[in-house]
């Protein structure tokens, strides 16, 4: 490290002009990177994707896109199967049939099948599925069209409403929420904030400047790396949240032992030579711990999160270079000139967390039960986790898509009817085929709409529509789509069931079957890693044991608040989702883990740092709680804001995903990094600076052995 920083402040004008020439192209290429990646979200193999595919190719809609569904909510009195009723239906319908070339539309006009009726007989609904583009949710593109076809119709007086998990959700009209400028640059200015209070100086702008040169380098790297390989959309969002908060971390702790060293004595780049040696490199392990959370996701056997996998792995190891690289050119030219009004003097640890420290020291064992009892209250709820499509009600913003969804509900039809099956039969058993499966336990009706309604057949396939009572995110949805395949596996030719809930049931069995090995895997390269960096055999065992476990606790608050719904309808009037989107978990862990991660390699750098140099356990948990104490804070609460920006969207699930990194990042800075972390180190005592010769000459280091006075 100290040859690497004397290297960059002997060609300080090659460093800058190298990140000023990569930034500036990063700016320039940015507004076309979203042109190049990739929105495929493809399962090769899984049953389900598969029939999806082959319904999107040979009827050009339908498969994972769920259908619009028109709604028809009659007054008392009326009744849809009336003559000039349905008459009014039908050419509603047929209207929307020709509004182009790829629409399919079913409904009780064509099939008079008496279930698209409600019992009361006053309200009924109709599918109607129009071609789509890749997308997360994916959405019609002829939506405008459909509108305009159907006008100003009416089935009895009564308007002919549209829902659907797409607009439901958001993505069949505009949005009003944030965008993810909007959010970044919210993100920015809640750090300024924090950082002005941490420097109490124009040293405060430095972290913000190495925030604006690695996001720009980072979706530079992608915009190469995504026209030799599909990279995943998602992966620019990584980016540009994880990268605010990871860059400014990196910056943060420099520039703090930098101010640290020069109130010391030190002077001039010797100063930078000194903070580099240490904090530069904190900073390096920090780093390749992100990115090993983020590399594990290529593990997962779905080439999307693999993308994201690879692609965002690149967002810590820019930002670390930046912070080896140009923070030190930075802090060299301009670093003491930024130190004004120098308020804040850094020559001694802070007064207030090194008490805290002490304090937690006297009462550890009480620290460790009060922390290990909250991770506990909070890992309780998460053990009821369920993955799977959240709720179409909890989806649903306020608006005509959630109006025409609460007609069904109030009609006696479930959300099943948001989400039905699509089985791909041949035109001579499609009738036998929809027979067979509306014999199917939970299926409330399966309708074979060809040949009244050709564009439900090619000549070669036929399209069966099952529809199931209950929401495929439910345990009652989830067997009603197992019993579904079993029956059609046993039905001649073995039709192909597709559909939303059939695919996402066979991507929670493909991230989540791999879950296990992703989390065992990240467990021993992490464990190794630390091991040999803080030359100890405990304490990585304990921060893997710990991130592990603080997820599990960010779980456990996103279950309580939107899957029960405990606060979810007081903060956001929106009610229990009953499942949580299936992508959510895995991303967290994923974000979590690493972030995590940063916040311990800070805490336990410091400590078995002043533990070399003086051997007191206990003074290496004053010191380095003094010494990180407010960094590790204010580090956290910098993302803690950057992801309450991102929960200001109106979509449910981003919300969902927003709760959770918000707790998961204070609960870690708070309750394990504040509480559990000081309290554990103290009960372990020397223990923690164990590493025996065998050991030690495994990991290539030198071997810890310390005397029994270190307490």
């Amino acid at each position: 490290m100290e040859k690497l920083t004397r290297w960059v402040l002997r060609h300080k004008l090659m460093v800058v002009a190298f990140w000023a020439v990569v930034t500036l192209i990063g700016f320039i290429t940015v507004p076309g990177l979203s042109g190049v990646l990739s929105k495929d979200f493809s399962l090769p193999g899984q049953p389900g994707y598969e029939a999806n595919q082959a319904l999107l190719q040979q009827y050009g809609n339908g498969g994972v896109a769920a259908p619009l569904v028109a709604v028809v909510k009659l007054p008392e009195g009326s009744s849809i199967t009336a003559p000039a009723t349905e008459a009014q239906l039908a050419r509603a319908l047929n209207s929307v049939r020709k509004a182009g070339p790829d629409i399919r539309v079913v409904g009780y006009p064509g099939t008079h099948d008496p279930r698209f009726i409600s019992p009361d007989g006053r309200t009924t609904f109709a599918y109607i599925y129009a071609p789509v583009i890749p997308g997360f949710d994916l959405k019609p593109v002829s939506y405008p069209k459909i509108t305009a076809a159907l006008g100003s119709a009416t089935v009895a007086g009564q308007p002919i409403q549209l829902t659907g998990i797409a607009l439901l959700s958001g993505n069949g009209g505009s949005s009003n929420g944030p965008s993810l400028l909007v959010e970044v640059l919210i993100g920015g200015v809640g750090a300024l904030v924090v950082l002005a209070f941490v420097f109490a100086s124009f040293l405060a702008l430095v972290p913000l400047l190495m925030a604006i040169v690695a996001i720009p380098s980072t979706l530079l790297i992608i915009n190469g790396l995504a026209r030799l390989t599909d990279v995943s959309f998602i992966v620019q969002f990584l980016v540009s949240l994880i990268g605010l908060g990871v860059a400014i971390d990196y910056s943060l702790l420099v520039v703090t032992r930098w101010r640290e060293e020069r109130a010391l004595g030190a002077e001039g780049d010797e100063a930078i030579v000194r903070t580099m040696k240490t904090a530069g490199r904190a900073v390096l392990v920090s780093g390749a711990a992100v990115a090993i959370g983020l590399a594990a996701l290529v593990v997962i056997p779905v080439p999307f999160l693999r993308s994201i996998g690879y692609g965002g792995l690149l967002i810590p190891v820019v930002s670390v270079l930046v912070a080896l690289t140009l923070l030190p050119v930075i802090l060299s030219k301009v670093g003491t000139k930024l130190e004004w009004p120098r308020i804040r003097k850094e020559a001694n640890a802070s007064r207030g967390w090194s008490a805290w420290a002490r304090l937690v020291v006297r009462h550890r064992w009480i620290a460790a039960i009060v922390g290990v009892a909250i991770l506990g209250l909070l890992l309780v709820p998460a053990l009821n986790i369920v993955v799977g499509q959240p709720s179409a009600t909890s989806l649903a913003n306020p608006g005509p898509a959630a109006t025409a969804l609460n007609d069904l509900h109030s009609a006696g039809m479930g959300d099943g009817t948001l989400t039905p099956m699509e089985v791909l039969a041949t035109p001579e058993t499609a009738a036998a085929t929809a027979t067979a499966l509306a014999a199917v336990p939970g299926v409330r009706l399966a309708v074979a709409p060809a040949p009244k309604v050709p564009q439900w057949t090619n000549g070669t396939t036929s399209v069966v529509e099952v529809i199931p009572d209950a929401d495929g995110a439910t345990a009652a949805g989830r067997d009603t789509i197992g019993a579904v395949r079993d029956a059609a596996a046993a039905l001649p030719g073995s039709p192909q069931v597709g559909g939303l809930g059939p695919q996402n049931r066979d991507f929670i069995s493909a991230v989540y079957g791999s879950f296990p090995l992703m989390i065992a895997l990240i467990a021993i390269v992490t464990f190794i890693f630390l091991a040999r960096e803080f030359r100890s055999l405990l304490l990585p065992l304990k921060a893997v044991l710990l991130n592990v476990l603080s997820v599990a606790a960010a779980w456990g608050i996103m279950v309580w608040v939107w899957q029960e719904g405990n606060l979810s309808e007081t903060i956001w009037n929106t009610p229990a989702t009953g499942a949580i989107d299936a992508w959510i978990p895995l991303m967290v862990f994923a974000f979590l883990y690493g972030l995590s991660m940063d916040y311990e390699v800070f805490i336990l750098s410091r400590m078995r740092e002043e533990f070399d140099a003086k051997g007191s356990n206990t003074g290496a948990i004053v010191v380095g709680i003094g010494r990180t104490g407010r960094l590790v804070t204010s580090a956290s609460l910098i993302l803690f804001m950057a992801f309450i920006a991102l929960g200001a969207t109106p979509e449910t699930t981003v919300r969902v995903f927003a709760t959770g990194l918000a707790a998961g990042i204070l609960l870690d800075a708070t309750v394990v990094r504040s509480l559990l972390v000081p309290s554990l180190v103290s009960l372990f005592g020397r223990w923690n600076w164990w590493l025996p010769a065998w050991a030690a000459k495994v990991l290539r280091t030198r071997p810890s052995l310390p005397p029994r006075g270190a307490e």
